[in-house]
């Protein structure tokens, strides 16, 4: 089987159990991974981590980005560019966020350019799986693969997951980049 028609097979599968996960799952979650995330050596010692504001059955992020902003963390969003890739503006609490396309929500401030990334200590990121070798599968567009391309080698790198997520293998294309770690509910997990 071709790795995009893998791909395709495995991304409806993986959003078919989200979209069954109980709301009082899908909020445990985002507590659980705001306290993985805090006690990570990477995350305390950051000045600026890149997240994202998360969707739907996503694990939320919402508990976690207060709590980086409470640390002192300077935190950047995504606002996603009409060609798909990710331009990033400061995160200023709540009620900085606005409506966005594709039922997304994004910071109102200025944006800082797509290489701001680059400047992140710590880059957390969506996805619906990931490989124990560190490779991530998001939902198709490319956003965060380009984004992933702009940090440097050696960057604390984690997708925010559900445990049953982190599976032995996802399909992969020469454009995917891997992640160094993985952020459930049940801990964090660094790839090899």
């Amino acid at each position: 089987m071709p790795e995009s028609v893998a791909k395709v097979a495995l991304r409806d599968q993986l959003l078919t159990a989200r979209r069954r996960r109980p709301l009082s799952e899908v909020g445990a979650a985002a507590r659980a991974i705001a306290a993985v995330l805090a006690g990570t050596e990477e995350v305390r010692r950051a000045a600026t981590v890149a997240c994202y504001v998360s969707v739907g059955s996503e694990p939320g992020t919402t508990a976690l980005l207060d709590r980086l902003a409470d640390a002192g963390k300077r935190v950047l969003l995504p606002v996603l560019r009409r060609d798909n890739d990710l331009d990033w503006a400061l995160y200023a609490g709540q009620s900085s966020l606005a409506p966005a396309g594709r039922g997304l929500l994004e910071p109102v401030g200025p944006t800082l350019g797509v290489d701001a990334v680059a400047g992140a200590d710590v880059v957390l990121v969506p996805g619906l799986a990931v490989s124990r070798d560190g490779m991530r599968l998001g939902r198709g567009g490319g956003s965060y693969d380009r984004a992933l391309s702009r940090v440097p080698v050696g960057t604390f790198t984690c997708v925010l997951l559900y445990d049953d997520e982190v599976l032995d293998a996802v399909p992969a294309e020469p454009h995917d980049r891997p992640v160094s770690a993985a952020a459930t509910p049940g801990g964090l997990l660094r790839m090899r």
